[in-house]
């Protein structure tokens, strides 16, 4: 049985002499302690649409992800925990099952359907869906990344668990997290929203067709030059600063998505971008998951 209720994560302050020099606030929700087994924004993510399935009484679940996505492992772990039986579209055009996350998948039992990328890019297409919604009867489709307007509403309650700030910082790969955080958020509240993906302009457009609202609210921006190559590319700096952020203030962080928005707002700290007495909430999405992908790729 589905049951979404779960303890509120906590909130970490983080206390460093460029904060007091800069004369500014720093908590970190951290929200990869909100779940278990599914971290982050992923369960965030995730609630309301099990929820929507449960409603529908769909009998199973079918997404989509790349063979590292942090979205598999938390759908796998959703379909483990709670007796969902899953199908995941994975890019291909192979599994490899010695990479951890589809392990991890396939421990839990999800059946995995590698396709090609060519195929892969046609997730988004209506004909393609309905295609597979004939092949999949009663099976609740969810989006790669699990971003919809079900994902909004766990994204808002987010956003009111906050507490007070001038800023609200995350990192923003789809546009999900940040576009459902607008809707719990105070108007006086500024929201970043740290870019992991290079030349992704686009993200406004997606953005705004997840949530019609944010066109009127003029509290939110997206933030292009902290993407450090690209997605899930970094630079030894960057590596260097979450393990610093580990060593010193207890704080995990993996470079693909949270690292890259700490990274990026120290250095809006240290530029002065922040008034004096700002009080600052950057948002710990999870995703440590992929450390295991990183290793197993030999890139830390």
């Amino acid at each position: 049985m589905f049951n979404s209720n779960h303890l509120e994560s906590p909130i970490q302050r983080i206390c460093h002499p460029l904060l007091s020099a800069k004369k500014v606030e720093l908590l970190v929700k951290r929200d990869d302690l909100l779940h278990p087994t599914i971290q982050g924004n992923k369960w965030r993510k995730l609630k309301h649409n099990l929820l929507e399935l449960k409603r529908r009484k769909n009998d199973a679940l079918l997404t989509f992800g790349g063979p590292f996505s942090n979205h598999v492992y938390a759908t796998a772990m959703a379909s483990k925990l709670f007796n969902i039986p899953a199908h995941i579209i994975v890019r291909g055009p192979q599994l490899d099952l010695q990479n951890p996350t589809l392990r991890l998948a396939k421990a839990c039992g999800v059946h995995l359907h590698a396709v090609t990328r060519l195929e892969y890019r046609q997730r988004y297409d209506n004909k393609y869906l309905e295609d597979l919604a004939n092949q999949y009867p009663n099976t609740y489709i969810v989006p790669e990344g699990g971003s919809n307007q079900f994902a909004l509403q766990g994204c808002q309650e987010l956003a009111q668990s906050l507490p007070e700030s001038d800023y609200v910082c995350c990192a923003v790969g789809s546009g999900g997290t940040l576009a459902g955080l607008l809707n719990g958020i105070p108007k006086s509240t500024q929201l970043l929203g740290f870019c992991v993906l290079k030349g992704a302009e686009y993200l406004q457009a997606e953005v705004l067709k997840l949530n019609p609202t944010a066109a009127t609210c003029n509290n939110w921006q997206l933030l292009h030059d902290f993407h450090d190559g690209g997605y899930g590319k970094f630079g030894a700096p960057l590596w260097d600063f979450c393990q610093m952020m580990k060593r010193t203030h207890n704080l995990p962080l993996e470079p693909i998505y949270t690292g890259k928005m700490m990274f990026g707002l120290w250095q809006l700290i240290e530029k002065g971008y922040f008034p004096a007495n700002s009080k600052i909430v950057a948002i710990h999405t999870g995703g440590l998951q992929g450390l295991d992908g990183l290793r197993y790729r030999k890139l830390i």
